[in-house]
């Protein structure tokens, strides 16, 4: 299947060159032309899958590149991010990588190079993403290929939301989750349910993975935060 990429740059001409350029090279790419559209079009494939690569510009009308990265970050979102911008200086390439980007491209740039940089990003992904098919931590692990959990070698049965909510404490080990949060990451942003459904879907995992569930040691409360893996 050909990576799909995301292309923001509100520029519509160096947009559409950038486009055409990767589309010759066989990559399925679609195009926006500020952070907020960007955002919604991450956002809505389930867990952030549906692009292989981001390759996004800094200057943008309204919410800008920096935020892009930042928020994608802090919602756990780590598809591949190529910013494209013209600041050439080194605080600007090394603030673009602290908050997210996997790499700093400046214009203007040849499209050779860019789709260099785009295969190279999409490799060490496809290598991260192979090796982490399973997880794994004391007597659980997730075979994230089979959506299989077991427990002391034995198989656990989960429901699809109890299987993606200790998938993505095993993805964060000793992060602290807010009830807001994980509500947020697996329920989405327009769920109007009751709030405590997360506090439900943790009793029924630690009843199934916790050797005393009244005293867990994988899945912790931390009082007044939120909840933990190990």
């Amino acid at each position: 299947m050909q990576p799909s990429l995301l292309v923001v740059e509100d520029d519509e001409t160096i947009r559409e060159t950038i486009r055409e350029a990767l589309e010759l090279e066989g990559f399925s790419v679609q195009a926006c032309g500020n952070g907020r559209d960007a955002l919604q079009m991450l956002q809505r494939a389930p867990d952030g899958q549906q692009f292989s690569l981001v390759v996004l510009d800094l200057m943008l009308p309204g919410l800008g590149g920096l935020d892009v990265c930042r928020q994608l970050r802090q919602h756990s979102n780590q598809t591949p991010i190529l910013v494209v911008s013209a600041r050439d200086t080194e605080t600007d390439r090394v603030l673009g990588l602290e908050v997210g980007a996997d790499d700093y491209l400046v214009k203007p740039f040849g499209m050779r190079e860019l789709v260099a940089r785009c295969r190279a990003l999409l490799r060490r992904s496809s290598s991260q993403t192979s090796r982490a098919k399973v997880l794994e931590h004391a007597n659980l692990c997730i075979y994230q290929d089979e959506c299989r959990v077991t427990r002391d070698g034995v198989e656990v049965n989960l429901s699809p939301k109890e299987y993606r909510l200790l998938e993505l404490f095993m993805q964060n080990p000793r992060r602290v989750w807010s009830r807001d949060q994980l509500l947020e990451q697996l329920w989405g942003i327009d769920y109007i349910g009751d709030s405590k459904t997360v506090d439900v879907h943790i009793r029924w995992l630690r009843e199934k993975l916790e050797e005393s569930p009244s005293a867990p040691v994988h899945l912790i409360t931390v009082r007044g935060f939120g909840y933990r893996f190990g």
